[in-house]
C-alpha cells in the first residue's frame, strides 16, 4: 500500500474541515516549505484562523500535535522529489549536480527539522551531565559509528578522557571501568540496535548516566537513556546509507562541543594553542 503523503491527506479532507481549519489548510498547501519553521501563532496569524484552529486541524487529519503534524511534513517535503535514500535513485537521471543540490538539500532539512525534534530541557541535562562527568564513552554502529568518532575526538580536545571502541568486546570493559557520575553517549539512528542496548543496560548498572542521541521515536533505546536528544525521522530504515540522519547526529554533536566549550573554554585555551603548535609542524 502506497504511502499517503501529509499533502494529499490534506487535499483529500478538504470537505471536511470546519471553515477556520480550511483556512488552515489552504495556508498549508501554499505554503508547505515554510510551515515547519513555523509555531501556531504564525499559522493563526498568516491563515486568519486561530490557534486552537491549527491544533484542531491537525487532530482532524489524524494527528496529535503540531509538532507531530510539522514533523511528518518535513519527512514528505524531504523524500518528495528529493528521494536520494532508498533505491529508485538509480532508476533516475540526475546529473551528478543534481544529486549534489538534492544531498544538500535533504540535508539542509534535516538539520532544520532538529530544531523541533531536540527538547530544550534534555539539552540543558546534557550539558549538566557532561559537566559533571569525569570520563565520557561513546558508542555508535555502521553510520552512526563516524559520529561516535567525531564526538569522541571533539571532547577529548576538551580534556575529558573520551573513550571509543568499534569492537563490542572492547566497549565492555570501558563500561565496566565507569562509575556514577559518567556519562555514556549511545548514538542510533533507529534506537534498536543490539549492540548497543546491550551496553547502555551494562552501563545503567553502574548508575551511568546514559545520553542517547537517537530518533524521535519510542524506540528501546529512547525508553533505556536518561537523557535524549532527539533527531527527526526522515530516513526509511532500508536505505543506501546514512546520509541525511548522520548530519542531523553531527549536528547536535557540534552544538554539545560549542555549549561545553563555552562553559569550559577559558581554562583549555593552553592546550589548544599547544595542540595547534604540533598541528602545524606537520605541514611543513
Amino acid at each position: 500500500m502506497k504511502h499517503l503523503s501529509i499533502l494529499s491527506k490534506i487535499k483529500n479532507n478538504m470537505e471536511q474541515f470546519t471553515h477556520a481549519e480550511k483556512k488552515v489548510a489552504v495556508y498549508i498547501m501554499e505554503n508547505a516549505e515554510i510551515v515547519p519553521n513555523m509555531t501556531t501563532k504564525d499559522i493563526s496569524k498568516s491563515s486568519g484562523a486561530s490557534e486552537a484552529s491549527v491544533v484542531r486541524f491537525c487532530k482532524t487529519i489524524g494527528i496529535g500535535s503540531f509538532k507531530s503534524f510539522k514533523l511528518a511534513l518535513v519527512r514528505d517535503l524531504t523524500v518528495a522529489d528529493m528521494n536520494i535514500n532508498d533505491f529508485s535513485v538509480i532508476d533516475k537521471k540526475d546529473s551528478p549536480y543534481d544529486l549534489f543540490n538534492k544531498v544538500t538539500y535533504v540535508n539542509k532539512a534535516a538539520i532544520e527539522a532538529t530544531v523541533s525534534t531536540l527538547d530544550k530541557k534534555e539539552l540543558e541535562k546534557a550539558t549538566e551531565a557532561l559537566l559533571g562527568a569525569e570520563k565520557i564513552l561513546f558508542y555508535g554502529v555502521g553510520g552512526s559509528a563516524a559520529s561516535a568518532v567525531d564526538a569522541a575526538y571533539k571532547f577529548t580536545k576538551l580534556g575529558y578522557p573520551s573513550m571509543l571502541s568499534l569492537d563490542f568486546h572492547m566497549m565492555l570493559p570501558m563500561v565496566a571501568n565507569l562509575h556514577k557520575g559518567d556519562v555514556m553517549v549511545a548514538i542510533s539512528t533507529s534506537g534498536q540496535t543490539k549492540d548497543i542496548l546491550e551496553l547502555v543496560r551494562f552501563a545503567k548498572k553502574k548508575e551511568v548516566t546514559v545520553l542517547a542521541i537517537t530518533k524521535l521515536d519510542k524506540s528501546p533505546l529512547y525508553k533505556e537513556a536518561d537523557i535524549c536528544l532527539c533527531t527527526p525521522d526522515i530516513e526509511q530504515d532500508y536505505r543506501v546509507g546514512s546520509i541525511a540522519s548522520k548530519i542531523a547526529q553531527l549536528n547536535i554533536i557540534d552544538a554539545l562541543y560549542l555549549i561545553i566549550f563555552n562553559k569550559v573554554g577559558g581554562s583549555m585555551i593552553k592546550q589548544f594553542h599547544e595542540t595547534r603548535e604540533e598541528v602545524v609542524k606537520l605541514r611543513r
